[in-house]
């Protein structure tokens, strides 16, 4: 079943974002962080996916050799694996950047095997040289992606080629910005891509996590002028610590409200700092839901603590 079919109730849904065990690691803790959010009846599962990245390693010559890892393999099998476990549908990432067209045609494959019928389409960050995927090996861009996907879709191979059995085809997501891309030169130029990316197909957008509601009215209502009527999913990550004052805005490009900052930095310890994060991220959710959001969708980045505490009050 689609997602935009998943959240058609009334009210507003539930959804949340794991990662993959990092390398050697295995699936329990991952588990644990599903179990502890089952009683808020998630609607989907979204499982991140991961690129390669330098790692720096020093020869037995004593020189230092860089070396390509993926530190969070599995997106694939942990979809699979939690959907057979818990029955809920699950969204695995599927990123440009780090990627092959040829290495996304099997992840294509896979997933129709195991019948995950649900994607998120991103470009991912940007890859250092090095990395398999470049070349032209890989998509530059989400729409390329989609491209690819809607052609698979259609019962062609990346190469042309006809694919004797089409199965059932994909419906997928995309990301959106209501602080716009990092690399857009302005918000208009971010929402035409936006409008590119549902003319060929997206059913539904995920926005980048955001700490101020009324940048997220304000957007939705510039992507309506622009013609766009998908469903537009806000994304809620509840702050933890004071160290995410500079960390978050650093890696993410949002802004941090000055309400939001004062009260972090006025918190005398990590559990009064994890309070003032999780009733921040509560009051969010509230107004939001009262302005009917069809679903929230929260980052846990491993951690299942914080959205536990913030969908415990909501919900």
């Amino acid at each position: 079943m689609k997602i935009t079919d998943l959240i058609k109730g009334k009210g507003t849904d539930f959804s949340f974002e794991v990662l993959p065990p990092k390398k050697g690691e295995g699936i329990d803790g991952l588990e644990q962080t599903v179990e502890t959010l089952l009683k808020y009846e998630p609607k989907y599962i979204n499982i991140t996916s991961h690129h390669s990245e330098p790692v720096y390693r020093r020869r037995p010559d004593g020189l230092i050799e860089m070396e390509m890892v993926r530190r969070r393999p599995g997106t694939v099998a942990v979809a699979a694996a939690l959907q057979y476990k818990y029955d809920i549908p699950v969204v695995p990432h599927i990123l440009c950047n780090g990627f092959t067209k040829e290495e996304t045609e099997y992840v294509l494959l896979d997933l129709q095997f195991l019948k995950i019928e649900n994607l998120l389409l991103l470009r991912g960050d940007k890859v250092q040289e090095g990395c398999v995927g470049q070349g032209g090996k890989s998509h530059e861009h989400t729409t390329d992606l989609q491209k690819q996907v809607n052609d698979f879709n259609n019962g062609t191979f990346a190469d042309g080629s006809p694919i004797p059995s089409p199965g059932v085809p994909f419906s997928y997501g995309v990301a959106c910005y209501p602080e716009k891309h990092d690399e857009s030169p302005n918000l208009a130029t971010d929402i035409s891509w936006l409008k590119r990316k549902v003319e060929l197909g997206a059913d539904y957008a995920v926005t980048q996590m955001f700490f101020d509601n009324q940048k997220y009215f304000d957007f939705v209502e510039l992507v309506r002028k622009a013609g766009i009527d998908i469903p537009i999913i806000p994304g809620i990550k509840p702050l933890m610590s004071q160290k995410q004052l500079t960390s978050i805005p650093r890696s993410f490009h949002c802004d941090l409200p000055e309400e939001l900052t004062t009260s972090m930095m006025a918190a005398r310890d990590k559990e009064e700092q994890f309070e003032v994060g999780v009733e921040w991220a509560a009051r969010q959710c509230k107004e939001l839901m009262a302005h009917g959001v069809p679903s929230i969708h929260f980052y846990t980045t491993g951690r299942a603590r914080s959205v536990d505490a913030v969908a415990s009050r909501i919900f």
